[in-house]
């Protein structure tokens, strides 16, 4: 007897995660409560990707159902399941005795009970981002799991972050070579086998150490050249790793990552600004994560000031920039006339979304808190001449519903990985203070 297919009912959050996210189920049912339905016309006005996947999903939603009623299942396409609208549904006994308000996420839940009670034959899931949810429906005794179809596994993610080789017992003449020629050494008479794009090295001579670079255009492993960049200078060897990566022009996309005070956005804008004439913009974004998830619309004042809280730490990075030369030096100049002439923009990142970016330096700080599908968007944007620079710290992330598994910089970094124009540094040690490192290790 052939074993039938689950039934999958998902919350709103799914969706607003992935809004072709009921295409990834293979063959088995979907089920979107009513209650779900109501959830998203709250989100349909506005530019962020909440709202983008609201409505998109919707407009995906009439154009399946194509003037047919969900009083049965519609098929979702060929090798999949069915789209079924459910309506709501009363409570079970326990749910009445256990939860008190009437909300849209028990509902979902009242309607996952009633699917199950009516199907016994069938196995049914519900599928949310919402951890305290899963956590009440199987006390409900109702199976639920997270969306895992973005998930990255564990052991790539840590494969990803042990990123330099070290090469010991190296020829100090060798070393020498690489130093004063910037095409470096070729890995054919290294006798090495070839390997990732931009894989970094540790080399170790009797005399020097040296950090070096796998170049795919030429073909051989070349110095780490680029240490210093506007006043900022590299002061450990994960920072001259990422220094050097900001600088290089052949490398299009750099992801740099790791906890507070390892220098991710400093080095980022110092890089930038190093190489500004190369650019007719650099632009500086991160996204808005109100704390509790407060709306910032209920802030008083206007767009800027609403924003303006949230954009500190970026001027706080300007200013450490701007310290290391006297206020009437030629670089601070420079910075004062980039941002009068709108050269260089501070922004949340909702303004940028909609944008072609060309001839643009694009630094984007706090990643982590972007869904792959964001990153996916923000990457398309880039025009001719564009570098995009993402930094951000996976273990740190304030959206509540990705995690180091689903967020966007996680999925970049797993993505991208041995693209000759892609480089993530994982930087480790903080560069704040001993406090700072201190309070990084122990908190």
């Amino acid at each position: 007897m052939a074993k039938k297919s689950k039934i999958f009912v998902l919350d709103t959050n799914v969706i607003l995660h992935d809004h072709k996210s009921i295409y990834n189920f293979q063959d088995n049912d979907i089920i979107i409560p009513v209650a779900v339905i109501e959830e998203l016309d709250k989100f349909k006005r506005g530019n962020d990707t909440l709202s983008y996947n609201a409505r998109e999903f919707v407009r995906e939603l009439d154009k399946i159902s194509d003037n047919r009623l969900f009083l049965k299942g519609i098929p979702l396409g060929k090798k999949l399941g069915s789209i079924k609208v459910e309506l709501g549904h009363p409570f079970t006994e326990e749910m009445k005795a256990s939860l008190h308000d009437d909300t849209q996420d028990h509902r979902i839940l009242a309607t996952t009970a009633w699917i199950k009670e009516n199907n016994p034959d069938r196995q049914v899931i519900l599928v949310t981002k919402d951890m305290n949810l899963r956590m009440k429906a199987k006390a409900f005794g109702l199976m639920a799991q997270d969306y895992l179809t973005d998930k990255i596994d564990d052991d790539r993610i840590e494969n990803a972050y042990r990123e330099v080789i070290q090469i010991p017992d190296f020829p100090d003449e060798n070393i020498t070579r690489m130093i004063n020629n910037p095409d470096g050494i070729s890995i054919i008479e290294l006798k090495m086998e070839k390997p990732a794009a931009n894989q970094l090295y540790k080399i170790r001579g009797t005399k020097y150490i040296l950090l070096a670079r796998y170049s795919e255009h030429t073909n051989s492993i070349v110095a780490i050249q680029n240490d210093r960049a506007f006043g900022i200078r590299a002061r450990n060897d994960e920072q001259a790793f990422a220094l050097d990566a900001v600088m290089n022009p052949d490398i299009k996309l750099v992801a740099l990552t790791g906890r507070a005070g390892t220098g991710k956005t400093l080095l980022a804008l110092a890089g930038a600004l190093a190489q500004e004439e190369m650019f007719d913009q650099v632009l500086l974004a991160r996204p808005v994560i109100p704390l509790k998830n407060q709306d910032i619309g209920y802030l008083p004042g206007n767009a800027d000031e609403k924003v303006g809280p949230y954009m500190l730490p970026l001027y706080d990075n300007l200013a450490v920039i701007k310290k290391q030369t006297p206020s009437n030096s030629k670089e601070n100049i420079k910075i004062e006339d980039m941002l009068r002439r709108e050269r260089l923009i501070i922004s949340q990142l909702a303004y940028i979304r909609g944008r072609s970016l060309n001839n643009t330096f694009f630094i984007i700080d706090e990643a982590q808190n972007l869904t792959p599908h964001e990153i996916k968007t923000i990457i398309t944007r880039a025009g001719e001449n564009t570098k995009v620079v993402f930094t951000g710290d996976i273990f740190q992330i304030d959206s509540p519903y990705l995690d180091i598994n689903s967020n966007g910089l996680t999925h970049l970094v797993d993505k991208f990985s041995g693209q000759s124009i892609f480089q993530h540094v994982n930087l480790i040690k903080g560069e704040r203070s001993e406090l700072s490192e201190l309070a990084g290790k122990l908190l």
